[in-house]
């Protein structure tokens, strides 16, 4: 089982040896503290727990500071399922992975605000023509007496706050493995802002 968490940089693109150009993120990722190796027998389940990124003690709560005790003050913990290879207080860095590698990334996508739902769903809008005047990007009718007894159904397509959701994006290629600089390479875009927690899994 293959994971790591970092921080999502700056998109670039990236040559490959017949010459044809990928687009690619760059992430700075680890090193990763593991925390807690967590078992069937003790948990429930098998997992590895692991902290990334620094914070000072004083913004942790005494349940973390117990907890993270002599290992340092972290801003991020996360758990990985699967059976659990390391111990607490081994160190992770991005070595475990190599280029070619396939991986799924998850992370927080930008958040968007209140939109219509011409953006938030893709709706066409009414026609630009004939009479219309503020009407181009209205949702139109959402329903009424002839349709589910009068009631507005649930799962009606709206306008509302859109992003800030959770994404992940999988079959994405490792295309370099910087250990010194402690950075991936990942083709293709990857969810959130330049700074977003990101979290991968080989």
């Amino acid at each position: 089982m293959k994971f790591m968490l970092g921080t999502k940089g700056r998109m670039t693109h990236i040559f490959n040896e017949d010459g044809v150009a990928h687009a690619a993120t760059l992430i700075t990722a680890g090193p990763l503290t593991v925390t807690q190796s967590k078992t069937k027998e003790t948990d429930g389940y098998d997992a590895t727990q692991v902290a990334f990124g620094t914070r000072k003690e004083k913004n942790l709560a005494k349940a973390q500071i117990g907890h993270f005790k002599g290992l340092g003050s972290f801003a991020h913990v996360r758990e990985f399922t699967g059976e659990a290879t390391h111990a607490a207080g081994d160190k992770i860095d991005v070595s475990v992975f190599t280029a070619g590698d396939i991986v799924t990334v998850s992370a927080i996508s930008k958040g968007k605000g209140f939109q219509g739902v011409v953006k938030r769903h893709g709706f066409h809008g009414g026609p630009r023509s004939h009479g219309q005047k503020n009407k181009e990007r209205s949702p139109g009718s959402i329903g009424g007496g002839g349709r589910a007894g009068g009631r507005v159904v649930k799962g009606m397509r709206m306008a509302g706050r859109m992003g800030g959701d959770r994404i992940t994006v999988r079959n994405l290629r490792v295309l370099q493995v910087d250990t010194e600089t402690n950075t991936l390479v990942i083709s293709g875009a990857v969810p959130g802002r330049p700074g977003t927690l990101v979290e991968i899994r080989g």
